[in-house]
């Protein structure tokens, strides 16, 4: 066996992952027996009972006493295994010890929680021989010799010294694959179910669209309050300086000048509500996503390929969330890789839009909080996206963008 791969086995053996799990183990097998015998007990005597009133208050007491264990595994895998799995979300309970029973029995966290501690006892069982048996047997043929009061044979020395040190080294391996099936048992079990987790993040992405909305409309309204409206202000103060100006018969130089400046200030105020409007819509966008992304390319300040094969025009919200993205994206190429090109491939397949952003530059970029990598990641979200970097500290740098895009309802683009 190379050095090297001695090694790594060597360190693994003394690991506190290693020491932690086995701890886990040997503290939950005990627990697993325990509670499945008395859940089966109950189990069978609550749906024994289900004839007479006494037999749903019993299965429900048996439900919350499964749901407790279930928190407690979670804490002790938290703890032990640094396996964070979040409560799932609990039934509402009406009032009065009727809406208790009904909400524990409708519980469905709490059923879930009662299969994984049922289907634990096995898996546990399992585990322990072959997680712990090889610490165990490992340190038994170590041992074994010395404890000898004869004295052994050669062979016997090699065949104990050998044999204990492999299991030793194997044992960390074997520790975590078992454990590895315990970590899956409680996330699908212990934790949220699936529409849950949609439930949860789909609330998530709502609350952040709403944020993102009123900031929005916030930063509209203080633009067009210091901008536009400012500006418009200005011209009518103008205005009324030529009207005075030709009331009094004022050289028609002062006059001239007088229009000049009004003219200058209606300007700057109708290009302030173009880059306005823009920020809210890109009008390029009514001639589709191809040449808004060949206009957005044309700003950049290094030289970007484009790439599009769009079979069928995407919604108006894809779209835009699509452009704004790729924008953002090639802003900072400009900005932070020191790239000297780039280029910008997007296209549909199996009904999803993959905008792909790539880069020759320094690299080293990664999301983070409040950035804008973080902001473009909540962007996709809203319309179930997600957004994957992959930036090596050498380069290059490619940002991918996955959106549903289905082809139901398409537009021919």
């Amino acid at each position: 066996m190379p050095a090297r791969v001695l090694s790594i086995a060597g360190r693994a053996v003394v690991a506190r992952r290693s020491w932690t799990g086995l701890a886990y183990l040997l503290l939950t097998v005990p627990l697993d027996v325990a509670a499945a015998i008395a859940l089966l007990v109950g189990g069978l005597l609550s749906t024994i009972l289900l004839i007479t009133p006494l037999g749903p208050w019993l299965l429900a007491l048996l439900l919350r006493a499964a749901a407790a264990l279930g928190g407690a595994r979670r804490g002790l895998a938290g703890r032990l295994l640094d396996e964070r799995v979040p409560a799932p979300p609990r039934s509402m309970r009406p009032g009065g010890l009727l809406g208790w029973r009904r909400a524990a029995l409708t519980d469905p966290a709490a059923w879930r929680a009662l299969a994984y501690a049922l289907a634990k006892l096995p898996v546990g069982l399992v585990s322990l021989v072959l997680g712990g048996g090889c610490y165990l047997y490992g340190l038994t043929l170590l041992t074994y010799i010395p404890l000898q009061e004869h004295s052994p044979e050669p062979w016997e020395i090699v065949v104990c010294l050998v044999g204990g040190v492999l299991l030793l080294l194997v044992a960390p391996w074997m520790l975590r694959s078992v454990l590895a099936l315990d970590r899956m048992l409680i996330r699908g079990l212990l934790g949220p179910s699936s529409a849950a987790r949609r439930m949860t993040d789909l609330r998530e992405v709502r609350d952040r669209a709403v944020v993102d909305a009123d900031a929005t409309l916030r930063r509209i309204e203080r633009d067009l309050h210091d901008g536009a409206q400012a500006q418009l202000i200005g011209v009518g103060m103008h205005l009324t300086m030529i009207e005075e100006l030709v009331a009094a018969q004022a050289p028609p130089e002062r006059v001239r000048a007088a229009v000049d400046t009004a003219q200058g200030a209606l300007t700057a105020a109708v290009t302030d509500l173009r880059d306005l409007v823009r920020g809210i819509h890109p009008p390029i966008l009514d001639r589709g996503l191809s040449a808004a992304l060949a206009t957005a390319a044309a700003r950049s300040t290094v030289p970007v390929t484009i790439s599009a094969d769009l079979p069928w025009r995407p919604s108006p919200a894809v779209e835009s969330i699509v452009y704004f993205s790729a924008c953002e994206l090639l802003t900072n190429v400009g900005r932070h890789s020191g790239a000297s090109n780039a280029t910008v491939d997007i296209a549909i397949c199996d009904d999803v839009l993959v905008l792909r952003v790539c880069d020759d530059g320094r690299g080293g970029a990664h999301p983070r909080t409040g950035g804008g990598l973080a902001g473009l990641i909540e962007r996709a979200r809203i319309v179930d996206g997600r957004l994957a970097v992959e930036s090596p500290p050498a380069g290059p740098t490619t940002v991918t963008v996955e959106i549903p895009c289905p082809a139901a309802g398409r537009e021919t683009g």
